[in-house]
C-alpha cells in the first residue's frame, strides 16, 4: 500500500480503532488497512459515520455507492442521521464518532455516480439497479436528480424510434458484432447500437472525469472478487464500459434477475478499476461482512497485487480501506493470532483447530507433525505459549477428538423422536440425509420434518409454464374428472395428499414418465384449487390461462403477489414431501410453516415472537422432540433466510425445554452447501458411503425438479446442489483421511468406516449450548 506507510486516519477512523481490539494495519503482510467491527449493524453504523465527516468536508462532491443487500444497514443508518440531527441523542452520537455536531451535511451539493447496471435491463423494473439508487439513494437521502450521472439502459445507445426489445428482441447481446461483419439487417442495428454504447461508456468516463473524479467509493466484494463488476481478471487501468461477466457473478446475481437462464445472458455495465482509482485522493472503502467473504478479503488485503485480485487495484490509493466485520477477517494471519493474543484462555476448540490446519497444510497425519512445525506457524506457536500441556500430547488430544467424533456419527439412536427442521425445502437433505437415513433404519424411530419458509424465491417463472402445460394435458381426462367427483382434490384430504406422491414414486421406480407426470398434475391442480380457493374445472381453466399469461410476460425477478408466492412456494413444497416419501414418510409428518418474516423483499424484517416462533412452539408442542437440528450458518454467511429461522428455532425451543422441563433435548446444528464446518467447529462426523451419495444424487434429481436445472446456484459450482453437496462431503472425507492417515481408514474394523468416502459434520449441542451458540450469532448479526 502506497509504499507500505502507517495509514493516515479520519477522526471517525480513529474512533472506529480505538474501540476495536485490532490495528488498522499489519505489516509487510497486509497491504490495505482494515478496521475491523463486531457485528453487521456495527459496519453499517461506521460506514454512515465515515460517509457523513466526508460529505461534511467535501460539499459539491463526488460519490457512488453500492447496491443489494450489502449496504442495508448503511443505508438505515445515514436516513436516521440525516432525520434525527437536530436531536441530542444523535448530536451526542455524532460527536462520540469523531463528527461536527453543528454542520449538518449538504446532501443535495454531492454528486452521484452510479456504479455498474445489469444490460439490458428496463430502468423501471424493481430489480434493475437503476431502480434501486433512485428509491435508496436519490429520493431517500435527498440527493439532487439533476447532479446525479445514473444508467438507464433505455436511453444508453438508442435512438428515439429505437426501444431494448426492437434491437435485442432476445435480450440477448452478442459481443462478437464489435468485431465481426454483420450478417443480417438487425446484426447491423445491433452493431451500430454496440458502438454508441461504447460510445457512451467513453462519455460517461470523460464525464466523471471532469469532475475530478470520484471522490468517495463504497463498494461490496464479490465471490470472485469483485469491486463493481469489474471481474477477476479486470485491467487495473479499465474505465468505465459494456462487458461479460463470469459463472460466479452470473450465479450472485441469478437471485436478482429471476434465474442462471437470465443472469448468464445478461451483460452489465460498470465503472472501471482506473475510474476509481483516478482521483488519487479518493477514498475507497470496501466492506464485507460475514465468514464467507473471508477468502476473497484476505487474498485483497494479503494477496499479490494482480488483475487476479480486482481490490488490489486500490493499494495505490493512500484513503483506500476495508471495513469488515470480524467474521470477514477469519483468514487475515496476523489479526488473528493478536485476538488469541488478547483471550483470557486458549480453549481446545482454538487448539483443534490451529492443528488440523498445520496438518492440512503440511499434508501430514496429525502424529507425524514435529514440535519444529509447530512453532514455526504464527497461530499455533502463540496456542503452545498459552497451553501448559507438552506439543505431543496437544496433537494426541485432538487426534482422540476426531476417532470419537468419527465414532460418534457412526452409530444411531433409538427410541427417539426426531423434528428436523429447514430453512427451505432442500436444506435438510443437502446437509445431513445420510445420518436421517441411517436413523431411519431403526424402526423405534419417529421423526417429523418441517420447512419453515414458503421458498418460493426458487421457483422460476419458466418452471411455472412448464407445471402448467403438464397440468393441461391432464385437466380434461376421464380419471381427473372422476377424482374430483369424489372430493380427491378436497383441501382437507389427507389420503388424496398421499396418493399424490404415491403416484408420483411409482413412476420414478416404473421409469414412467407418465405416471410421474400425473402425480405432479394431481399435486398442482390441487395447489391451484387451495392457492386461489376455487373448486370449479372451469374456473380452473380460466384461472390457468391467466396464469400462463402472467409467467410469460412478467419480467424475471419482479415480486409476485401473495397468491402467486404462495402457489410457487407450494411447488417446493410438494417436492419436500416426495421427497421424505421415498422413504416411506406421509404427509402427516411433514409441515410447512411458511414463517411471516420471509417477504421476497431486498430487506427482509426480522422474526418475531408472535408470528414467526409461536408457530415453531405450537409444532414443538405437538411433536414433542427429543432431537431437533437447526441450520447453523455463522453471520451473513449463509442466505439471510437461514439466520433468521436460527433465531425463531432458537427462541422456540427455549420456551419448550421450560414449559416441558425438557433439559435432555439434543441439538444437532447443520450446514450445507452455503457454508461447511471446520472440523473443530464439529463434534459429529458422519459416514457416507459410495451407495448413500448415490442416493442422494437422485433423490434430490427426480424429486426436486424446480432445481434440477439449478436456475439459483451457487457461486462455487456450476450445476445442481446435490453435486455441490457430494463434492463437499468428498473434501470433509479427504480432510479427516490427511490428519488420521490413510491407513486409519483402510484397517479400521468397522465397514461403516472403512466404506467412507464422504463425510456429514454436525455440531451436537444441548439446549443451553444452543441457545449461547444463537445468541453469539445474533450478537455477530444484530446490535444488541
Amino acid at each position: 500500500m502506497n509504499g507500505h506507510s502507517e495509514p493516515v486516519l479520519s477522526r471517525v477512523e480513529t474512533c472506529a480503532i480505538e474501540k476495536s481490539p485490532l490495528a488498522p494495519l499489519y505489516l509487510p503482510e497486509e497491504q490495505l488497512p482494515v478496521i475491523t467491527v463486531s457485528n453487521f449493524p456495527a459496519l453499517g453504523q461506521l460506514i454512515a459515520m465515515r460517509f457523513i465527516e466526508w460529505v461534511q468536508q467535501n460539499p459539491g462532491g463526488v460519490i457512488s455507492l453500492p447496491t443489494g443487500k450489502t449496504p442495508e444497514h448503511f443505508i438505515k443508518w445515514v436516513q436516521k442521521l440525516l432525520r434525527t440531527w437536530e436531536t441530542p441523542e444523535t448530536r451526542t452520537l455524532v460527536e462520540q464518532n469523531g463528527i461536527d455536531p453543528g454542520m449538518k451535511p449538504n446532501m443535495r451539493s454531492l454528486h452521484f455516480v452510479q456504479i455498474d447496471e445489469f444490460y439490458p435491463i428496463q430502468p423501471a423494473q424493481k430489480n434493475s439497479f437503476h431502480h434501486y439508487v433512485k428509491k435508496y439513494y436519490i429520493d431517500q437521502m435527498g440527493l439532487d436528480p439533476a447532479k446525479a450521472l445514473l444508467m438507464n439502459c433505455r436511453e444508453i445507445g438508442l435512438s428515439r424510434r429505437e426501444t431494448l426489445e426492437s434491437v435485442w428482441p432476445e435480450l440477448t447481446v452478442d459481443l462478437s458484432l464489435r468485431t465481426r461483419q454483420a450478417a443480417t439487417s438487425l446484426e447491423r442495428l445491433q452493431q451500430d447500437v454496440l458502438c454508441r454504447i461504447d460510445d457512451w461508456c467513453q462519455m460517461r468516463e470523460d464525464q466523471i472525469r471532469s469532475l475530478g473524479g470520484l471522490g468517495f467509493f463504497l463498494g461490496g466484494i464479490g465471490p470472485d472478487g469483485h469491486i463493481g463488476f469489474n471481474i477477476r481478471g479486470s485491467d487495473h487501468f479499465s474505465t468505465t464500459r459494456l462487458m461479460a461477466t463470469n459463472y460466479e457473478t452470473q450465479a450472485a446475481a441469478a437471485g436478482d434477475l429471476g434465474g442462471m437462464e437470465v443472469s448468464r445472458k445478461r451483460l452489465v455495465i460498470t465503472i472501471g478499476l482506473g475510474t476509481i482509482t483516478y482521483n488519487a485522493d479518493c477514498a475507497a472503502i470496501i466492506i464485507a461482512a460475514g465468514e464467507a467473504k473471508a477468502g476473497v478479503v484476505a487474498d485483497a488485503i494479503q494477496g499479490p497485487t494482480s488483475i487476479r485480485i480486482p481490490a488490489s487495484s486500490l493499494r495505490s490509493l493512500p484513503n483506500a480501506r476495508f471495513y469488515i466485520t470480524l467474521g470477514a477477517a477469519k483468514q487475515l494471519r496476523r489479526r488473528q493470532v493478536d485476538l488469541l493474543t488478547l483471550a483470557p484462555e486458549v480453549s481446545d476448540q482454538q487448539v483443534a483447530r490451529a492443528i488440523i490446519d498445520l496438518s492440512l497444510e503440511h499434508r501430514k497425519p496429525l502424529l507425524e507433525l514435529t514440535e519444529p512445525e509447530g512453532l514455526a506457524d504464527p497461530m499455533l506457536h502463540e496456542v503452545l505459549k498459552q497451553r501448559q500441556e507438552p506439543f505431543g500430547e496437544l496433537v494426541q488430544m485432538v487426534r482422540n477428538q476426531l476417532v470419537k467424533n468419527i465414532e460418534h456419527g457412526s452409530h444411531t439412536c433409538e427410541q427417539t423422536r426426531f423434528l428436523h427442521t429447514e430453512p427451505h425445502h432442500d436444506d435438510l437433505m443437502l446437509g445431513y440425509l445420510p445420518y436421517i437415513v441411517r436413523n431411519m433404519r431403526n424402526a423405534t424411530n419417529d421423526h417429523h420434518f418441517v420447512t419453515l419458509t414458503s421458498g418460493f424465491t426458487a421457483v422460476t417463472n419458466n418452471f411455472m409454464l412448464k407445471q402448467l402445460q403438464g397440468l393441461k394435458r391432464w385437466l380434461p381426462s376421464a380419471e381427473f374428472a372422476e377424482l374430483n367427483a369424489e372430493h380427491y382434490f378436497d383441501s382437507d384430504n389427507e389420503q388424496g395428499r398421499n396418493r399424490d406422491i404415491w403416484q408420483y414414486l411409482d413412476g420414478i421406480a416404473a421409469k414412467n414418465n407418465d405416471m410421474q407426470a400425473e402425480g405432479a398434475a394431481r399435486r398442482l391442480l390441487r395447489n391451484l384449487m387451495e392457492a386461489f380457493d376455487e373448486s370449479d374445472l372451469d374456473s380452473i381453466r380460466d384461472r390457468m390461462t391467466e396464469l400462463e399469461h402472467y409467467f410469460a410476460s412478467v419480467y424475471p425477478g419482479r415480486k409476485d403477489s401473495s397468491a402467486i408466492q404462495r402457489l410457487k412456494g407450494m411447488c417446493r413444497e410438494w417436492e419436500a414431501e416426495t421427497l421424505w416419501g421415498y422413504f416411506g414418510w406421509q404427509s402427516s409428518h411433514i409441515r410447512h410453516l411458511r414463517l411471516g418474516f420471509y417477504t421476497g423483499d431486498i430487506f427482509v424484517p426480522e422474526p418475531t415472537v408472535t408470528r414467526d416462533v409461536q408457530p415453531v412452539l405450537d409444532l414443538m408442542d405437538e411433536v414433542r422432540p427429543d432431537v431437533i437440528s437447526c441450520a447453523l450458518d455463522p453471520e451473513a454467511s449463509g442466505p439471510d433466510t437461514h439466520y433468521k429461522v436460527m433465531q425463531a428455532i432458537s427462541e422456540a425451543t427455549n420456551r419448550y425445554v421450560e414449559e416441558h422441563d425438557r433439559n435432555d433435548v439434543r441439538i444437532w446444528g447443520y450446514r450445507n452447501v452455503w457454508f461447511r464446518f471446520h472440523p473443530s467447529e464439529a463434534n459429529v462426523y458422519v459416514p457416507v458411503s459410495l451407495n448413500m451419495l448415490s442416493v442422494m444424487e437422485s433423490a434430490f434429481l427426480n424429486t426436486f425438479v424446480s432445481q434440477r436445472e439449478a436456475s439459483f446456484p451457487s457461486y462455487a459450482h456450476d450445476g445442481p446442489f446435490c453435486e455441490l453437496a457430494q463434492q463437499i462431503q468428498v473434501d470433509q472425507y479427504h480432510i479427516l483421511k490427511t490428519c488420521l492417515g490413510r491407513a486409519w481408514f483402510a484397517e479400521h474394523p468397522s465397514a461403516i468406516i472403512r466404506g467412507a468416502r464422504g463425510f456429514v459434520y454436525l455440531r451436537e449441542m444441548t439446549s443451553d449450548e444452543f441457545s449461547l451458540t444463537a445468541r453469539s450469532l445474533r450478537k455477530a448479526a444484530e446490535d444488541l
